[in-house]
């Protein structure tokens, strides 16, 4: 069993070596668009979601 998860652990570690990690400003660079696409997203579905509700509101009134 022990041998199982040093072996795991070897491997593991061999993959990690071949990934291609992004620099920082890769990283930041995809993070901002990330969270203002978010945003963007979040906005929109909040506008949905407030004129339907007063839509049905409306309706059932």
């Amino acid at each position: 069993m022990i041998a199982r998860v040093r072996n795991f652990i070897t491997e593991v570690t061999v993959e990690l070596k071949k990934v291609s990690w992004p620099t920082r400003n890769e990283l930041v660079g995809s993070t901002v668009i990330v969270i203002i696409s978010v945003a963007i997203l979040a906005t929109y579905i909040g506008v949905c979601d407030f004129i339907f509700s007063k839509a049905i509101h409306l309706v059932l009134r």
